[in-house]
């Protein structure tokens, strides 16, 4: 890591002036472009570089499209796949599920650094030129490092929308003050396409998700029906609150997230508010972890039904429940594929 290690020094000894790609304090407004500007649009459907970008509130320039991306992720990962973009990865972390099998074989050729989380230095080895994550955490000093870090090193780094839009993150809770939109998913694939210069598959693969979710929720007929969304735990469950990616799919399927009251993403309910709210159709997370203790679908089934209190709920007693992975509960790609298995889910409880 020649470079990388040149730029240690200079950051050590406090000469850093303008750093290579990193976040823009320095040079002249025109000598940048940012995402806003007409010069942006000299080539159509090209990127012109230096091309800045202002994402979660932090400005990051490119020189030049990213060849060696790093995606610390697994929705991150999921959506650099989709752009058809495993030829300039040098690695991936932070994997929950299985990758989608469309994408198994791109992902077969980019190294995995860590099934969890991985070090600041397992990064750096790979001498990335680009780092994203979908996560709160990832640019934290508890988990791999702050985006300021990378960015003194001259490696910029992209934060999915979905993590900054309306959100405030304290440790390990993420708490929302808008709901999130679907928009933000679109967003989030144009950016990274922009940053790239493959805009073509960016506005490509936004007609095809389009496309799909129009197909999914155009036949919405009837009153609303209700729903609760069952992450994990079994002595006081973590259900969805009002406003992240569950309560984004009961709002395009035209259902009603019995939580809508609670602000965290993922709030601890007591069962005898679960057994009030009595829903329709209860989603239940069928997580590969199965690091606790109503992680894994059978177990949360087996509760529901032999439970005295929860078996007499109209959703347990007509086995109305919509199985979905840990991913498809995050913000991402897949946010098509849940709002597909929900509708699917509603229409047969109606």
């Amino acid at each position: 890591m020649k470079t990388t290690r040149a730029m240690r020094l200079l950051a050590v000894f406090g000469t850093v002036g303008c750093l290579v790609a990193g976040i823009t304090a320095c040079g002249s407004s025109s000598d940048t472009t940012t995402a806003g500007d007409a010069s942006a649009q000299d080539r159509p459907g090209r990127t012109s570089y230096p091309f800045t970008l202002e994402n979660c509130g932090v400005k990051v320039t490119f020189d030049k499209a990213p060849t060696r991306a790093a995606a610390l992720y697994q929705a991150s990962t999921e959506i650099l796949l989709s752009l058809g973009l495993a030829d300039r990865m040098v690695g991936t972390s932070t994997w929950f599920d299985p990758v989608l099998p469309a994408l198994a074989a791109d992902n077969a050729k980019v190294p995995r650094l860590a099934d969890n989380d991985p070090s600041f230095e397992a990064v750096l080895a790979k001498e990335p030129d680009l780092v994203t994550s979908a996560s709160a955490h990832t640019f934290t000093p508890a988990v791999v490092a702050e985006r300021s870090r990378f960015a003194q090193l001259g490696i910029p780094t992209y934060q999915s929308p979905a993590v900054c839009t309306g959100a405030k993150v304290d440790g390990e809770t993420v708490t929302r003050t808008a709901p999130l939109g679907i928009d933000t998913l679109f967003q989030e694939i144009t950016e990274l396409a922009r940053i790239f210069d493959v805009q073509d598959r960016g506005a490509q693969l936004v007609d095809q998700l389009r496309g799909r979710l129009r197909a999914a929720t155009g036949g919405q007929q009837g009153s609303a029906p209700t729903v609760a969304f069952w992450f994990s735990g079994v002595k006081t469950p973590y259900m969805a609150g009002c406003c992240s990616a569950p309560g984004l799919y009961a709002k395009e399927v035209g259902a009603r997230n019995v939580f809508v009251d609670q602000r965290e993403d993922w709030p601890e309910i007591n069962w005898e508010a679960v057994v009030a709210s009595d829903p329709d159709v209860l989603v239940l997370a069928d997580l590969s972890r199965k690091r606790i203790e109503g992680d894994a679908l059978t177990t949360k089934i087996s509760f529901l039904e032999s439970n005295p209190a929860t078996n007499r709920m109209r959703a347990v007693q007509g086995k109305h429940y919509v199985v979905m992975t840990g991913s498809e509960l995050d913000p991402g790609i897949r946010e098509i594929d849940a709002i597909e298995k929900l509708a699917t889910g509603l229409a047969t409880a109606r």
